[in-house]
Order: C-alpha cells, then sequence, then structure tokens
C-alpha cells in the first residue's frame, strides 16, 4: 500500500487489478487487504454476518466518509435519479438493517432482500461457501431474512440519499399457484418505502421458484402485480416501479419468449443475472457437487450474455440492470456495453473490498 497527494492505492492478487480509492471515501477500503485474510479464515456466513454488523458500526464511527465517491454521475432510469451506476445487489443485506452504511460507502444504489411475507430461517446451514480459486460464491441461502415488514420498519428510518430497491419473494412453504399472494403482500408492505421493487422469481435456492419464470406463468404473476401497483399508486400518490430479477440459465427461447411477455406489459426494468446452476467454469473443485448457486467471476461472461440478448429483444425504454460476476470495473464496462443501464456488485466486494467501487465509478 502506497500513498500518493491523498490518494490510497492498493493491490492484492485475489483482487485482479489495482484499484485507486479516495483518501476520503472510505477508511474501510485502504484496511480492507488486511482485513480480508482474518474473514477469509472464518465460516463464510459468519463472515458475511460479521461484515454487515462491521458496516453499520463504521458508518456510527464515521468510517466510511460521505456519499461522494471519487466519481460521481447521476443517472436517470425507471423515473429515478441515482447517485451513480453501481448499487450493491440483493442478498447482503437481507434484512435491510444497514441501507444508510452502503450508501456512505459510495453505492448509488442498494437493494435489500430478498424478503418475504413472513420471517423464515433458510435452508440448513452450511449453505454459504467461498472458492477462491475462482473468485466465487456458492450458496444456497434459501432466502433467509426477518420477513417484509421488520424490514420496512428499518427502512422507514433511513437517512441515505442512495436509491433502495427492495426485493421480494415467496415464502419456502408457498406452493407456486399461490405464489401470487406472497409477492402481493410483500409489494403493498414495501410499496410505501421502496423507491422501487424486485420480484425476484430466479433464485435457485427455493423449490420450485424458477417455474415462474415460464411464459404463462410470468405473465399471470406480472399481470395481476401491474394491477394492484396502479391502485397503490393511487393510494400513495406516487409511482413505484417494479422490475423482474430473472436467472443467467434461460435458453435462447426462453429468452425469446420472456422478451415478448415483457414488451407485451410493458415491464418497467429486468435485473439480469441471478446465481448460475451451472458447474462448467469449476469442474473439478471440491465443492463442484454442492447444491446452490454459483456467483462471482464464473458468471460474469453469461450473465453478460444474457443482457446483450435482452437488450436486443426489449423495447428500448425498458432498461436493464446488470450484475453477475463484476470483479473489475472493465467487467461493469461491459455490461454497460452489452445493455445494462446500470449495474450491481455482490460477490466482486467479497473479493476485492470496497476499493471496487472506486474501480467501477472511475472506469464507466
Amino acid at each position: 500500500m502506497s500513498r500518493n497527494a491523498g490518494i490510497v492505492t492498493i493491490s492484492h492478487r485475489l483482487t485482479g487489478p489495482r484499484f485507486f480509492v479516495a483518501k476520503d471515501m472510505s477508511v474501510l477500503a485502504s484496511l480492507y487487504p488486511f482485513i480480508k485474510p482474518l474473514l477469509f479464515k472464518l465460516d463464510a456466513e459468519v463472515a458475511h454476518t460479521l461484515t454487515v454488523k462491521s458496516m453499520i458500526l463504521a458508518h456510527k464511527l464515521g468510517l466510511l466518509g460521505s456519499e461522494t465517491p471519487r466519481k460521481q454521475t447521476p443517472v436517470n432510469a425507471l423515473g429515478l435519479t441515482f447517485p451513480n451506476v453501481l448499487g450493491l445487489a440483493a442478498g447482503m443485506d437481507k434484512s435491510a438493517s444497514a441501507v444508510d452504511a452502503w450508501g456512505a460507502l459510495g453505492f448509488g444504489f442498494v437493494e435489500v432482500g430478498t424478503l418475504t411475507p413472513r420471517p423464515q430461517p433458510g435452508n440448513p446451514k452450511p449453505r454459504l461457501f467461498r472458492l477462491p480459486e475462482h473468485r466465487a460464491l456458492l450458496n444456497r441461502m434459501g432466502f433467509n431474512n426477518p420477513g417484509i415488514h421488520s424490514a420496512v420498519e428499518k427502512l422507514r428510518h433511513r437517512r441515505t440519499k442512495a436509491i433502495v430497491g427492495v426485493n421480494i419473494g415467496k415464502n419456502f412453504d408457498t406452493p407456486n399457484e399461490k405464489a401470487v399472494d406472497d409477492y402481493m403482500h410483500c409489494l403493498k408492505a414495501a410499496y410505501p418505502v421502496a423507491d422501487y421493487i424486485a420480484v425476484n422469481i430466479s433464485s435457485p435456492n427455493t423449490k420450485g421458484l424458477r417455474d415462474l419464470q415460464n411464459e404463462e406463468s410470468i405473465r399471470a404473476l406480472l399481470g395481476t402485480l401491474q394491477k394492484e401497483q396502479s391502485e397503490l399508486e393511487k393510494q400513495h400518490g406516487r409511482h413505484v416501479p417494479v422490475l423482474v430479477k430473472i436467472a443467467p440459465d434461460l435458453e435462447e427461447l426462453h429468452i425469446e419468449a420472456l422478451a415478448r411477455v415483457f414488451n407485451e406489459l410493458g415491464v418497467e426494468g429486468i435485473i439480469a443475472t441471478n446465481t448460475t446452476i451451472s458447474r462448467a467454469a469449476v469442474t473439478g473443485h471440491p465443492l463442484v457437487e454442492q447444491a446452490g448457486g454459483l456467483s462471482g467471476a464464473p458468471v460474469t461472461q453469461r450473465s453478460t450474455e444474457v443482457i446483450a440478448a435482452f437488450r436486443n429483444l426489449l423495447r428500448s425504454e425498458i432498461p436493464i440492470i446488470g450484475v453477475g460476476g463484476i470483479m473489475n470495473g472493465k467487467d461493469a464496462a461491459e455490461k454497460i456495453q452489452a445493455g445494462a443501464k446500470l449495474v450491481q456488485i455482490y460477490s466482486g466486494i467479497v473479493y476485492a473490498g470496497p476499493a471496487l467501487i472506486g474501480d467501477v465509478l472511475g472506469t464507466v
């Protein structure tokens, strides 16, 4: 680590390229190369929980700086003005407990959840694994969360200027034929506090959830939610966009079918993509047989391909939030070149640390 003209330069063999972070952006960014080896000695989920709690404490102590990263170019999308192009993907802050901290770290938007109508513990542990050789994470968390109403109460008191999205799903024991009831419940609860709402139908870790991505099911679900959205807009006097989060494991014909539905219904935006069930990129790894979704570098290329495919098929006014394997600024730039309007990170920040924020914002 070296200091030049107020700039902290950080290099680490697992983070990829060298990152440059404004000195006043985050003390945590400069410390992460020293903290990371300690975190990686802990169980992955324990480290995750500790990280979120530490973020909250660091924010209270003023160690995260201000909400002014080195590059702050607003982005207009979804009828909203995002402070910058970079967001935190759903899954990192499942309970909406640290949104002010994430905003202070430099994110232009933060997506919390996935949240379900009732609290649920998720799948049995262990359920989160690191694959450092591949700069990847494998998880089968199973929508562990405190329930939508707990998160809503936290969000009522947020102070961050960052846009906040609420990612919603169904409880694990709700059959698919009644899934719309769970999504409706969450939509109603989140509407007063969310800047946008993301409908998660693509996690591989809730049994049968991805079946909702078939053409008939998604048309019925989104059509019902859009009707309720219109009623909520009248009730609350504000419009909250509803987006759909999709999987990377879609065949060409399935992408075409979904794009057709999204165009016909006038879906306001999509988030591409969730984790992959493919193991092609990690063949031979000791964890390859573990169930769950793979994220990080192994999904980088496929996610970008899916973004490009949807951008080619969707109406131009439907924005895409690109997520999946953004490990450095170049990956983010490629997703924007493929057609994403905004981008999100999760696994990348585990490996590169908060310096990744500065690298992305300094590149795109």
